[in-house]
């Protein structure tokens, strides 16, 4: 029996199994206790968009879809802000047009009909009992003017703009003013004293409180026109700048893509360039042409308006002060540098010189022969007014009463003030008409220029865009 060798049998079971070496357990060193660290924190949505597109800048594509992607949001940024500046621009127009200054002359005839009622009455009360139906028929016609031309302002007046509180006053002191009125007549067709009372209170109501809101409303609508005025004509700084942006950078994508591939044209790039040429240039010229219509229609239109507007007032003013001298006879008077005078005829002498500046004023306003003839004829008128205002007051002076009336509201053989004050009551509603039409005419052409600019912008805009996208899309093309 042969048997192994001691020791040279391996034990069950491990029969070819190789052995390893037992590694001892891994001990943290003491100065290493501590937490766990932590698994690195994920990136942010932002940061790997970020990184993205810094990965996509490195390759000629990405670069290419970058630059596209700049160039049609600038041309589309271009073509947004030109039409939200130009619409803004070109309502502020249509509103200096159609709104705030026919409100403005509304608020003017408010003032100009109370003033000439108030003179009609006075004239009408001089008259005696019987007073003529012209007289009458014009206090009329005033004070129905007046009533309409409050109810259009109250429809176009926000309910709490100052515009309304003056409104308000005048719709409360139109029925007042009229009654007493009423009352002056009916005691002077008695012949009783008191009617002179009246229509000195009425005249007081007038001045006092009527004609100042009436002012007040001239003014504010006045405040509101300049206002459109002001958002009509400035420079559209934003767009124009965003313009020439969107075509530097136009024309660098394009001297670009010539430095790369020795193409002098792209399609695409010419098309939005081109684009945003037009677009540029015409809201350039469109806005200049506008400002320079506006501008005329203001200068030329609603200042010489304005003018024109104080002087017929200035004359109903004088007028009214004329008639109420007789009426009062010196029942109300003021110290003139310690001389007692009549306030009304004191009053007149003001308003007189106000009538010869405002005429001054609107005669060097006056562009063309058309507005200067009726302004001279209504000075012309103004002066002879005055001289026999002279006569008038001599007459009144001299103790002859009749002589004096006469000489203010007399017949034609009389050569009266009157008709003095008709002819330049008349000369300047000629030369309100005239001006009303130059206004019209300049601010309906530079509302014009800026008709289809902001649609026809963003058309362009966005056929620039595109024209930007398809450029490029080629230039990519050749990479695939």
């Amino acid at each position: 029996m042969n048997n192994p060798p001691n020791g040279s049998a391996a034990p069950p079971g491990t029969v070819g199994a190789p052995t390893m070496p037992s590694v001892p357990p891994q001990v943290r060193p003491p100065h290493a206790q501590g937490p766990e660290p932590a698994a690195p924190a994920r990136s942010t949505a932002w940061a790997e968009g970020v990184d993205r597109v810094r990965a996509a800048a490195t390759t000629e594509p990405g670069r290419l879809r970058i630059i596209g992607a700049v160039l049609a949001l600038l041309v589309v940024a271009f073509g947004a802000v030109t039409a939200w500046q130009m619409s803004d621009r070109s309502a502020a127009a249509d509103d200096v047009l159609h709104s705030s200054q026919p409100l403005s002359a509304d608020a003017a005839d408010i003032y100009r009909s109370l003033a000439d009622a108030n003179t009609a009455a006075s004239s009408g009360f001089l008259a005696g009992g019987q007073e003529p139906a012209e007289t009458r028929d014009r206090y009329e016609k005033d004070i129905r003017t007046a009533a309409a031309k409050l109810v259009t302002a109250a429809a176009n007046s926000d309910p709490d703009s100052p515009s309304t509180a003056a409104i308000s006053k005048l719709n409360k002191l139109l029925p007042q003013y009229k009654g007493l009125i009423e009352r002056a007549r009916a005691n002077n067709r008695q012949g009783f004293p008191l009617g002179g009372a009246y229509l000195r209170y009425a005249n007081e109501t007038m001045q006092e409180q009527m004609l100042p809101a009436a002012e007040d409303l001239y003014k504010k609508e006045n405040e509101r026109l300049r206002s459109d005025y002001d958002s009509a004509t400035p420079y559209p700084w934003a767009a124009i700048g965003l313009g020439v942006v969107a075509l530097g950078a136009l024309a660098w994508a394009q001297r670009r893509n010539y430095r790369r591939t020795n193409r002098v044209l792209n399609h695409g790039l010419v098309a939005a360039t081109t684009a945003s040429t037009v677009v540029l240039l015409w809201l350039v010229v469109g806005h200049s042409v506008a400002r320079a219509g506006l501008d005329e229609s203001y200068d030329h239109g609603v200042r010489s308006l304005n003018v024109l507007h104080d002087a017929r007032i200035a004359s109903l003013k004088a007028r009214g002060n004329e008639n109420l001298t007789l009426v009062s006879r010196g029942a109300e008077t003021v110290e003139v540098k310690g001389v007692p005078k009549d306030a009304f005829d004191v009053d007149y002498q003001i308003q007189m010189k106000t009538l010869a500046t405002k005429l001054g004023d609107a005669a060097k306003l006056a562009d063309d022969s058309t507005g200067k003839r009726p302004v001279q004829a209504a000075g012309d008128n103004m002066r002879v007014w005055q001289d026999r205002h002279k006569d008038a007051r001599e007459q009144d002076d001299a103790g002859n009463y009749q002589g004096a009336l006469d000489k203010v509201i007399g017949s034609t053989q009389d050569k009266p003030t009157r008709e003095c004050f008709d002819n330049v009551d008349k000369e300047l509603q000629s030369a309100l008409t005239h001006e009303q039409a130059e206004f019209k005419q300049a601010a309906t052409d530079g509302r014009g220029a800026m008709t289809g600019l902001p649609v026809g912008a963003a058309v362009l805009a966005v056929l620039g865009a595109a024209g930007a996208v398809l450029g490029i899309g080629r230039r990519l093309s050749e990479y695939r």
